[in-house]
């Protein structure tokens, strides 16, 4: 099929897309009355309804890693591909609802970095810190080379100009408002993504099952190889236990990530703080299987199509110029919704918690030039060319073998020896920095007998940080927080 884009189709798209921006800009500009202080710039005042909560939460993850590179990545291998996102993703969030959200919201924080200074020393405070902000460069670096690849794909534009045209636009709506510029951009964007994505998903159902739904769906089961449809490998112990690995670092990396953390210090409680998780892991799943199936799908319709973008591609072949376009702005309002959330985030631990260091001042000014701090050394990492999907899941990786350990025994115990917490952080950061600079995805590659155990390098960094915190704090010694104490943080 012919994916050649008209000029008419581009016309209508750039006119439509310059309208939306206007519109971000001007709730930006509006958000921007409402920041009157530091607390009103990273966590909107703490006054966010259930439902902004959600919505902001759900449009921080639903981007670029669910919409493009995971799509593609079912279409080339199959759905065990989705194991970190939407699988890894959304679990994350119930996780973080059930778990994390209401003790960690009552102890009125305004960054993750606080409640290690608070749990386990002003050093912890500065560790966790280093950990978390370069953390964000990858994963934002991932949403730049996304959106700039949609910009080349239908606008002609040289990935070269437009990852500097995505890098200045995120960041100039999210340097008005902060917190509140991104909850209200992020609600109308998370409105467009659904509203595209259905769109989309009924289109391309409706065209493969010839007007019935239903056939769509027998055709995709008995069509699509068995490989392909199996979620879990079973088959071989090494492949399973590399998905495991792989879901663990969706469903663990991001529950001490600054992005989900401040939305839930956001809320207005604990129990929106709750609700908001709740629901958007829900949402993540219901919604993340619709690329999934769409993904599927082109392996029917469009089998000898060569496009890294799938999705893009299917709307150009099976939509109307207006519906594309729909569905476009959609794609283009995920990633954006994701890049002014995870621009903020770290920008927030590089102003509360490092650069504080450095004298008093302007606390809010010190936040704006963090944002583009952060912002420029994204920018910086996406033109090294890696793979969006590999930024991603590194991204993911280093927060949870640095940092999920002490958050999770801290949130629940009273650590009464700090070198606990930094020495859970530096052991499992050591062992995933050896093995990254090595360029080894199991456990000492190099040594024979160890890698007979195809052990992921996530789940031996993970052990190695909690053996490293139960050296100083041993499992007999843990005081565990009471449901009361827990209640009272």
């Amino acid at each position: 099929m012919d994916t050649e884009i008209s000029t008419g189709l581009r016309w209508l798209l750039g006119g439509t897309l310059v309208v939306y921006l206007l519109v971000m800009y001007v709730i930006g500009w509006i958000a921007q009355r409402r920041v009157k202080d530091t607390e009103d710039f990273l966590v909107a005042g703490r006054s966010l309804p259930l439902s902004l909560a959600w919505l902001t939460i759900l449009a921080t993850w639903f981007g670029a890693g669910t919409l493009l590179t995971a799509a593609d990545e079912v279409r080339s291998e199959g759905l065990q591909a989705a194991a970190l996102d939407p699988l890894g993703a959304g679990c994350c969030l119930l996780f973080a609802g059930l778990f994390v959200a209401g003790p960690m919201w009552r102890m009125g924080l305004l960054t993750v970095a606080d409640f290690f200074r608070i749990k386990f020393g002003p050093t912890a405070e500065l560790i966790s810190s280093l950990i978390l902000v370069p953390s964000y460069f990858g994963w934002i670096a991932a949403q730049f080379v996304a959106l700039a690849g949609i910009l080349e794909l239908f606008f002609g534009i040289d990935p070269t100009f437009g990852l500097v045209l995505v890098a200045v636009v995120g960041t100039g709506y999210t340097l008005m408002g902060g917190m509140w510029s991104v909850t209200l951009t992020d609600a109308v964007q998370m409105i467009l993504v659904m509203t595209g994505l259905i769109v989309l998903t009924v289109t391309v159902l409706w065209q493969l099952g010839d007007g019935s739904m239903t056939h769509a769906l027998h055709r995709i089961d008995t069509e699509t190889s068995a490989d392909k449809l199996t979620i879990v490998p079973t088959a071989e112990l090494a492949a399973f236990v590399g998905w495991v690995g792989v879901f663990l670092t969706g469903a663990l990396g991001n529950v001490p990530g600054q992005d989900l953390m401040q939305r839930i210090f956001a809320a207005r409680s604990d129990r929106v703080a709750t609700q908001a998780c709740l629901i958007a892991g829900g949402m993540y799943l219901a919604f993340g299987t619709l690329p999934l199936l769409l993904a599927l799908s082109a392996g029917l319709l469009l089998p000898e199509s060569t496009e890294q973008a799938i999705l893009p591609a299917l709307a150009h072949a099976f939509l109307t110029p207006t519906l594309a376009v729909i569905f476009l702005l959609a794609v283009l309002s995920a990633i954006l919704s994701t890049i002014d959330s995870a621009i903020l985030s770290p920008a927030s631990v590089l102003a509360q918690n490092v650069m504080s260091r450095w004298g008093e001042g302007d606390v809010l000014k010190r936040s704006r030039y963090a944002v583009v701090v952060v912002a420029s050394l994204s920018l910086l990492v996406a033109y090294c060319g890696e793979d969006a999907y590999s930024l991603l899941e590194e991204a993911y990786l280093l927060t949870m073998v640095g940092l999920f350990v002490p958050l999770m025994l801290g949130l629940y115990s009273s650590p009464t020896k700090p070198a606990a917490g930094i020495a859970s952080m530096c052991a499992g950061t050591a062992v995933w920095a050896i093995h990254f600079a090595a360029g080894w995805d199991l456990f000492l590659e190099a040594v024979p007998l160890v890698a007979r155990l195809q052990i992921p390098v996530s789940l031996a960094a993970l052990a190695v940080s909690l053996i490293a915190y139960l050296a100083f704090e041993p499992p007999w010694k843990i005081r565990w927080n009471t449901r009361r104490e827990r209640s009272d943080a």
